[in-house]
């Protein structure tokens, strides 16, 4: 388990570590919405990931990266949904027991994943607060080793091998738009730029009614988040002290997004590339159409972070 700032090794040895048990997820184009957008945009599909999303990434190589005795009693976090099943989907892979605290409201389909995947599920108060204490009981309880869903150098290794495989792509891009909730994949992607492709500008998307990341950084200090009202349920975190530092250090703008504009985006990619999205994977597209101005002409890779729906929810009449 990484005890530093993730270096160039680092995400390489991440990398090599995860393959195999992550997808090399594709990178695909539209010229209609090249069109629309007034340039030449780079869709990393993580939505096609194991669990599909991201987190797959972060969650394999930290658990990989655990010594035998560190996870022979299982191992536990906190999570929404994503991280919930990466993490679930990691102990399996390892043979290990996964213990997730899940608060109540979370999609009935993450909530079905995560069993699927073997682990115990422990419900708690859609609060941060309900959340780390019922954690800590949990490990209290069982001994298991807490992964953190975002604040663990190991997880945000693993997460910027999205970007890094991006750039052995493209390594020419003018920018690269990320979606922002804890700042695991930002960071991640960060770091990768720094290392791969230092010409490359990275910009975070960030939905209105979970803007705490965008205040942070105009604050200089973090903010959480409080009472955060979005349909991307899966930006609802606060930052952490590792995922600050690195995204403050090093990132170039924050845009924020309404909701009717997140459905927006959504809907263009389900209609003109025929892939569904999550509402948190659009976020990132949605700011580059909200500012399209400032990328026209430019080459721009966008990490569609995740599709993991409820196709019960009639997202398009909200």
């Amino acid at each position: 388990m990484l005890d530093h700032v993730p270096e160039k090794s680092d995400i390489i040895d991440a990398t090599r570590r995860i393959s195999g048990y992550v997808h090399h997820t594709p990178m695909l184009t539209s010229g209609q919405i090249n069109h629309i957008a007034g340039c030449s945009l780079y869709f990393k599909c993580e939505n096609f990931q194991k669990i599909g999303a991201f987190k797959a990434r972060g969650a394999v190589n930290a658990t990989l990266s655990l010594r035998e005795d560190q996870r022979k009693n299982g191992i536990a976090t906190h999570s929404s949904g994503n991280h919930a099943q990466a993490l679930a989907y990691a102990g399996s892979i390892v043979g290990v027991k996964s213990y997730i605290v899940m608060p109540a409201n979370a999609p009935k389909i993450k909530i079905e994943a995560v069993r699927g995947y073997g682990a115990e599920i422990i419900f708690c108060e859609p609060t941060l607060e309900s959340r780390e204490s019922s954690l800590q009981k949990v490990v209290e309880d069982t001994s298991a080793f807490f992964i953190h869903p975002y604040n663990n150098y190991s997880v945000i290794a693993g997460q910027a091998t999205s970007a890094f495989e991006i750039f052995q792509v493209k390594n020419d891009l003018d920018y690269v738009i990320t979606p922002v909730g804890g700042g695991g994949l930002l960071s991640g992607t960060l770091l990768s730029r720094n290392y791969f492709s230092p010409g490359t500008k990275v910009i975070a998307g960030e939905p209105s009614g979970a803007d705490d990341a965008y205040r942070s950084l105009i604050e200089g200090r973090i903010l959480p988040s409080i009472n955060p009202d979005t349909i991307a349920d899966g930006l609802l975190t606060s930052l952490g002290d590792k995922t600050f530092k690195i995204m403050h250090e090093n990132i170039e703008e924050i845009i924020v997004v309404s909701d009717a504009e997140i459905i927006d985006a959504m809907k263009l990619l389900w209609e003109r590339m025929k892939i569904i999205v999550e509402p948190s994977g659009a976020v990132p597209f949605a700011a580059l159409l909200r500012k399209k101005e400032n990328f026209k002409g430019k080459q721009v890779g966008i990490i569609l972070s995740g599709g993991n729906v409820d196709l019960k929810k009639n997202y398009f009449n909200m």
